[in-house]
């Protein structure tokens, strides 16, 4: 017991700060719309009032305005190829697209499940449920682990706390690291198979992705401490009882010469057969034969005392 009060503290700690670091960290990439960024090629809008730059110009009267134009004035523009578009910047998540809108300082966001393909969403959903999956199991890892420290009165409850906590980190690395890539896939399929005005010109990864792998690292490696404890302690465990064995042993030698003799008696050689129910008929009909024998004042308490006592050396 005394083994088990002292259960390896430091490990569980540096098991609760990496289940709570990747909780924060999975939580936050959740929330964002930073999963991916890049940038879309757009046509230049017409310039007016509002907009100088990165736009079209058009001679435009004095009193007059750019919505009044149709778009066959843009042929008086001297620009042509890559100098009609302009290159806006967007981000994505895994719920919402947002792009950056040039003719104000505003961004226009969208929801990504519908900017996804049809074929796709039913994939998209699936990564967002195992998302869930995976800061659930996250919490209830880490409420197991407070759990586990605050509740030291039974330390054997202690360990099954700690079990169970390695388990549900174990799962939920597992669902974070589908989640992730299922949703690489269908953000991929997207930019194939997407809508016109959407599809990217460039892109890359952006910081919530990586947040998100960092928290599958910092999960797993909680589950790994979390497993190393639970192991050691228990062989650590198992190791004290023995020795603890070892010494009753060689402080009571004539127990363990007895213990020995029980073992050989019990291993007999194979000539000697055991004859089921008769030879305890033939123990209890010599046993009457002595209590006859001896004297009358003898008790028969007494005599099975005498042969329990030879039975047990």
């Amino acid at each position: 017991m005394e083994l088990l009060r002292g259960l390896p503290l430091r490990r569980t700690l540096l098991a609760v700060v990496l289940n709570l670091l990747a909780l924060t960290l999975s939580t936050t990439a959740l929330l964002g719309s930073y999963w991916c960024t890049g940038t879309q090629k757009v046509p230049k809008p017409l310039c007016g009032k509002t907009k100088a730059t990165q736009c079209i110009g058009v001679p435009i009267p004095p009193d007059g305005d750019a919505s009044n134009f149709s778009d066959d004035s843009v042929h008086y523009s001297w620009e042509t190829g890559d100098d009609r578009f302009a290159f806006r910047y967007f981000h994505t998540g895994m719920w919402l697209s947002c792009e950056e809108d040039l003719e104000g300082p505003e961004e226009k966001c969208r929801s990504f499940i519908e900017l996804s393909p049809p074929a796709e969403r039913g994939i998209l959903w699936l990564s967002l449920s195992s998302e869930m999956l995976y800061i659930s199991l996250l919490l209830i890892s880490f409420i197991l682990m407070m759990v586990e420290i605050l509740h030291t009165g039974n330390p054997v409850c202690g360990m099954k706390l700690n079990a169970f906590a390695a388990i549900s980190s174990v799962l939920s690395g597992l669902l974070g690291m589908v989640a992730h890539m299922m949703y690489s896939q269908v953000f991929q399929a997207t930019v194939n198979l997407g809508p016109e005005d959407w599809r990217p010109h460039t892109w890359d990864y952006g910081w919530a992705f990586y947040m998100a792998w960092a928290s599958f690292t910092c999960c797993m490696a909680s589950a790994v401490t979390t497993l190393n404890t639970y192991t050691k302690t228990i062989l650590e465990f198992k190791r004290t009882h023995i020795k603890g064995y070892d010494d009753s042993l060689k402080e009571n030698p004539q127990h363990h010469q007895c213990f020995i003799q029980q073992i050989s008696s019990y291993y007999e050689p194979k000539g000697k057969v055991f004859h089921s129910v008769s030879e305890g008929v033939d123990f209890y009909t010599d046993l009457q034969q002595k209590i006859l024998q001896r004297e009358p004042e003898l008790d028969l308490d007494e005599v099975l005392g005498q042969t329990i006592g030879e039975d047990r050396c």
